[in-house]
């Protein structure tokens, strides 16, 4: 499958030249993100939460404490919607009605089903961890049984997809053109600070290359 289905609840309506059910596409927004919002209704009352979450080929994988409320409700197997948005740009336009921001966006929608296999669910985990910091999982100590019994995993599968990317230069009014006011665009993007020690570490741990060179220190 290259493309997503467009179902009636995934077509873009809003703004649907910059919409896009190319797999690929949403696989990268995905990707590059790790915060979702995980949208649901229990007894006619909304909830919006926001999550980390992983990725596997056509699987988003969520995790957290067996007496979570939400994971307790999603395991039930109701339908969601969940999103991911990373903001890359202002877009300053010559007058306030035409301001902007270049984005991209993912929204996906089904049920999500609670993950036993323990293979499995270690692959989730694994998942999480190197969607934060890639490299990661491979230095730490591995998870004991306990910690994996200990923790529910959700898998939802990614069949209900659709994108909205917007990129480059504000679209003013033609007369607007020719006014002397700065437009453009103003990028955005996530950047780490240096690193910063746990005072209980070891004489002569430092920090690793994947902390120092992971993709927010660029």
């Amino acid at each position: 499958m290259t493309t997503f289905t467009k179902t009636p609840r995934n077509k873009v309506k809003r703004g649907a030249k910059r919409a896009t059910y190319d797999v690929e596409t949403v696989h990268a927004i995905l990707d590059a993100g790790f915060i979702c919002h995980i949208g649901f209704v229990v007894n006619g009352q909304p909830f919006v939460i926001p999550t980390a979450y992983g990725r596997v080929e056509d699987r988003l994988f969520i995790h957290g404490s067996p007496a979570s409320r939400m994971l307790k409700t999603l395991e039930q197997g109701i339908d969601i919607c969940v999103t991911v948005t990373l903001l890359d740009g202002l877009v300053l336009a010559r007058s306030a009605f035409h301001h902007s921001v270049n984005y991209r966006s993912v929204v996906l929608f089904g049920p999500a089903h609670k993950v036993d296999d323990v293979e499995e669910k270690t692959q989730a985990l694994k998942a999480f961890t190197d969607q934060v910091i890639p490299n990661r999982w491979l230095s730490l100590r591995p998870m004991t049984d306990k910690e994996v019994k200990g923790t529910t995993v959700l898998s939802l599968p990614i069949t209900e997809a659709s994108a909205k990317v917007r990129t480059g230069p504000p679209v003013d009014d033609e007369a607007d053109y020719a006014l002397p006011i700065w437009a453009g665009v103003l990028p955005l993007r996530m950047v780490a600070d240096d690193p910063i020690s746990d005072p209980k570490l070891p004489d002569g741990v430092t920090v690793p290359d994947h902390v120092w060179h992971s993709g927010y220190r660029h």
